[in-house]
C-alpha cells in the first residue's frame, strides 16, 4: 500500500489511531501483544513515519542550519563531514548556506533560515560577532564557531590559533631555522590574524624577525608567495603557512625550483587536512581533528536547543604533528639537535599519525 498512514494501520490492526501512535513512538502503555500486532501491520503496509508530522507535536523541525564561509578545499569537506555525521546520528538534518566571503550573504542566510531550523551553527571568521548577533533570530539557539570576538556573551567554539601557530614556529626554531617566513591568510579573518600573532610572538621571544607574505588560504597564493621569495633571492630557511593548502602550494613551487625540503627549506602548515599525510615530503601541521571539531559544534548546538548549554567559550588547543617537511636544517648547530624537544610536539614517521599535546 503506497503512503500508508497511521489510520490504515489502526484499521488493519483493529485498534485506535492513538494506540498506533503510542506503539510506534515507543510509549510503554501499550500491551506487548498489541504492540507486536501494530508493528507487524506497519511493516506489511510499508509504513514510513512522516518527519514533519513527527516533529510537529514538539514544535521542532528536526533541521539545523549551518552557515560556513566557503566550501573550497579539504578543511571544509572534513568540517561538514563531522557536522553531518553528528547530526545524522541524532536524527537531524542540516540546511547549509555558504557565504563565499561575502558578509552580507551571511547575514542574509540568518534571515533566510528563520522559522526553518531549530538552531544554527555559524562559522563566519570575517564578520564581527556583534554584527552576527544583531541579525540572529530572537531566541534562536546558536553556536558561533571561530567567529571574531564581540562584546556580547554567546556560546562559542574556538581554535586556539595563537597557541598552535606559536608551537609550530617554536618547532621550526628548535630544528635550527632562524630566517623564517610566514604566508598569512586574508586580512580581517580572525583565524589568519591570530595565527600571524602567534607566529610573531614566538619569533619575538626568540629574538628573530619574521617576514610576512600575503596569502588568502588557497593553494595558488602559497605558490605565488614562494615564487616571489625565489625571484627576490630572499634569504630564508623556513616557511610557516597559515593553512595547509598554502603550505602545499609553496612546497610544490620550491620543489620545482630544485630546492630540497627539508634540507634547505623547512615548511609547515595549519589544520592537518588529510592531504598532509599523502604528499611527499609529508607536511608538518597543527591538527585540530577537523571532523571532530565539526561534530562538537553540532553536539553543543543540540544541547543549546534542549536548553542545557550556557553561554561561554569552549576552546580547542591544536596538536603539532611533525612530519618529513620540517627535518633538521642541513647546517644547523649541533646544540639544537641533541634529541631533546622542549616544545613537546609529536614526531611522525610517514606511516604514523599519532598526536602529542602542546605545552
Amino acid at each position: 500500500m503506497p503512503h500508508a498512514t497511521v489510520r490504515d494501520i489502526a484499521r488493519e490492526a483493529a485498534v485506535s489511531v492513538a494506540t498506533v501512535s503510542r506503539a510506534l513512538n515507543g510509549h510503554s502503555n501499550v500491551r506487548p501483544e498489541v504492540r507486536a500486532r501494530i508493528e507487524s501491520v506497519a511493516a506489511r503496509l510499508g509504513y514510513v513515519p512522516h518527519a514533519a508530522a513527527r516533529h510537529l507535536s514538539s514544535a521542532k523541525s528536526g533541521m539545523i542550519g549551518v552557515v560556513v564561509p566557503d566550501l573550497h578545499g579539504e578543511f571544509f569537506s572534513e568540517l561538514l563531514r563531522g557536522m553531518d555525521r553528528e547530526a545524522s546520528e541524532r536524527g537531524l538534518y542540516c540546511m547549509m548556506m555558504v557565504m563565499h566571503g561575502d558578509a552580507r550573504r551571511g547575514v542574509a542566510a540568518l534571515h533566510a533560515m528563520r522559522g526553518r531550523v531549530d538552531g544554527l551553527v555559524v562559522m563566519a571568521p570575517q564578520v564581527s560577532a556583534d554584527e552576527l548577533l544583531a541579525h540572529l533570530p530572537v531566541g534562536m539557539p546558536a553556536i558561533l564557531v571561530n567567529c571574531a570576538p564581540g562584546r556580547s556573551a554567546r556560546a562559542e567554539l574556538r581554535i586556539d590559533n595563537v597557541a598552535g601557530a606559536s608551537a609550530l614556529v617554536e618547532h621550526l626554531i628548535a630544528t635550527g631555522r632562524r630566517r623564517l617566513v610566514h604566508i598569512s591568510g586574508p586580512v580581517g579573518n580572525i583565524d589568519a590574524d591570530e595565527r600571524l600573532r602567534g607566529a610573531q610572538a614566538a619569533c619575538a621571544r626568540a629574538g628573530l624577525s619574521l617576514r610576512v607574505m600575503a596569502g588568502d588560504f588557497r593553494e595558488p597564493s602559497g605558490a605565488a608567495a614562494a615564487t616571489t621569495l625565489i625571484e627576490d633571492g630572499a634569504d630564508f630557511d623556513a616557511i610557516f603557512a597559515a593553512n595547509d593548502m598554502m603550505a602545499i602550494g609553496a612546497m610544490i613551487t620550491l620543489k620545482r625550483a630544485g630546492i630540497v625540503i627539508p634540507d634547505q627549506i623547512a615548511i609547515c602548515g595549519f589544520d592537518d587536512i588529510p592531504l598532509t599525510r599523502l604528499i611527499s615530503p609529508s607536511l608538518t601541521s597543527a591538527s585540530i581533528d577537523i571532523a571532530s571539531f565539526g561534530a562538537s559544534a553540532v553536539a553543543r548546538l543540540v544541547k543549546a536547543i534542549a536548553g542545557d548549554d550556557h553561554n561561554g567559550v569552549e576552546q580547542r588547543k591544536p596538536v603539532v604533528i611533525v612530519r618529513e617537511s620540517t627535518g633538521p636544517a642541513r647546517h644547523a648547530s649541533q646544540g639544537l639537535h641533541s634529541g631533546h624537544d622542549p616544545f613537546n610536539v609529536h614526531n611522525n614517521k610517514p606511516e604514523q599519525s599519532g598526536q602529542g599535546e602542546l605545552s
